[in-house]
């Protein structure tokens, strides 16, 4: 197969030098030649966008960066979807769509230099509108089907700045990345979206802690994906299996299935491995083994709402070491953040009639897990009263709140209440057929398991050391409220 360095088309690593016409004339060649390799050795490339080619490897080079311009213009309305939409966009940085046999590896880092957008999102979250986007009035028209109807509470969706991914590949097949780093992402770091056959191993997804809607991968209606032996540090959920968003998610209806996640590390993030909120074409056929998670607010974590339908369905989870964590384990049917609060369908604790908007989470296997030092909830299981959590089994968890009184916890999740937990243990609340098994839960208060609307469920060995005599089960009562 052909290799195109782009430095033999022009290419200037100085970091100042635009190269977006230098790379578009490499990867034009590697079309031309029917595939290969586009090369980029070690220096800092400054460049706009670029649009990935079918059989053609971008590689970087040890000590090569690949450095995004930050200027809003060069990035004009593409295809996309969008926090689960599909509509139109910022371009992203990096873009394929329709592609088969791409990838993307090496030793080099790729660069969204987003604090730009960050800031320009942080103006529209104070007020400021003028002059952020230079295609709102084209934004507004292309998604006109949605701009009006969307029952979307983004704060970038009045104004149509709709952020890019430093990554994004759409309806691609055989899909590898390997080795590389990205990072500080304008939006989400890397999405892939109607992809199937994806390997990505060893790469590092970086963003800020701070870094607004900083996801670090979202594997979004893909099929057949593993992830292996990745590094995460960011601002947001670190990896996020997602399907779709409401009514154009189950118009879509592509669900993200067949996928293992293996021997991945997590830091900080809101979550470390999440699924939803945006389940609408369905999650399923997930299995997550051997990975850590450090500090994140929530380690594992499935979400959803009355509005969604879908659901997250045939989960393994086994061999995860947690420390520093929020909530150990959440999964929520009542989901609040995004949603129209004046939609009484997202408030009311009443059961409501089942339809297609009402998700199902069913057959989650979680076994073989370690907590230390976790700060609100060892777990939180709320399901929805017309449809609880079905079938879901806890074996071999071992669950160690902070013993730290100072510690004053947090929202284990965002449900209809807010309900704030320091040191406590499970809660579960519309439940059906639970399984606990050789399950040790040390609390700071409280018991180890608080039961609310659980039916079938089977107990064995639950347990706490620390405080000796506490009940280690107790069925009914709540979980405190604010």
């Amino acid at each position: 197969m052909s290799r195109h360095d782009i430095m033999a088309y022009g290419a200037v690593g100085d970091g100042t030098t635009d190269n977006s016409e230098a790379i578009a004339k490499a990867f034009a060649a590697c079309r031309e030649a029917g595939g290969g390799t586009v090369f980029v050795p070690a220096g800092v490339w400054l460049t706009g966008p670029i649009e990935l080619a079918s059989r053609t490897t971008l590689e970087l080079e040890a000590g090569a960066t690949l450095k995004f311009t930050d200027r809003f213009e060069a990035y004009p309305p593409t295809f996309t979807r969008w926090s689960g939409y599909e509509c139109y966009g910022h371009r992203p940085l990096l873009y394929g769509k329709d592609l088969e046999r791409v990838a993307i590896k090496g030793e080099g880092v790729i660069d969204g230099q987003g604090e730009a957008w960050w800031n320009a999102y942080r103006r529209l979250k104070n007020g400021e509108t003028e002059g952020i986007s230079p295609f709102r009035e084209e934004l507004i028209e292309r998604n006109r089907h949605l701009y009006e109807t969307a029952d979307s509470t983004f704060a970038e969706w009045k104004t149509q700045f709709l952020r890019p991914a430093l990554l994004q590949l759409i309806d691609c097949k055989h899909v590898l990345l390997e080795g590389v780093t990205l990072q500080n992402s304008p939006f989400w770091n890397t999405h892939l979206v109607y992809c199937d056959q994806v390997k990505i191993r060893g790469v590092t997804f970086y963003n800020p802690a701070d870094t607004p809607n900083g996801d670090g991968l979202d594997i979004d209606s893909c099929t057949h994906v593993t992830v292996s032996d990745c590094h995460f540090d960011v601002g947001d959920d670190c990896l996020c299996l997602k399907s779709g968003i409401n009514e154009d998610g189950r118009r879509v209806g592509r669900p993200t299935e067949h996928v293992t996640v293996a021997n991945c590390i997590m830091l900080r993030g809101h979550g470390g491995v999440v699924m939803g909120s945006e389940t609408s074409g369905d999650i399923r056929g997930v299995v997550v083994t051997n990975c850590m998670f450090l500090g994140t607010d929530r380690g594992i974590r499935i979400k959803t709402n009355r509005a969604r339908g879908g659901g997250v369905k045939d989960v393994m989870i086994s061999n995860v070491f947690m420390k520093d964590v929020l909530c150990p384990i959440a999964i929520n049917s009542f989901y609040r953040y995004g949603v129209n609060t004046n939609d009484p369908l997202m408030t009311t604790p009443e059961a409501v009639p089942v339809t297609e908007r009402t998700p199902v989470i069913r057959g989650i296997t979680i076994s073989d897990v370690t907590a230390k030092n976790a700060k609100a909830a060892a777990a939180f299981i709320y399901g929805l009263p017309e449809m609880p959590i079905d079938d879901l089994t806890l074996r071999n968890v071992t669950i160690e709140m902070t013993e730290d009184p100072n510690e004053e916890g947090g929202e284990p999740d965002m449900v209809r209440e807010h309900l704030v937990m320091a040191g406590e243990g499970m809660y579960c609340k519309h439940v059906r057929h639970l399984t606990l098994r050789d399950v040790r839960i040390e609390t700071r208060q409280g018991p180890a398991v608080r039961l609310e609307d659980v039916e079938g469920e089977r107990i064995e060995a639950v347990t706490m050391r620390r405080r000796a005599g506490a009940d280690a089960v107790v069925r009914g009562g709540a979980a405190a409220q604010i």
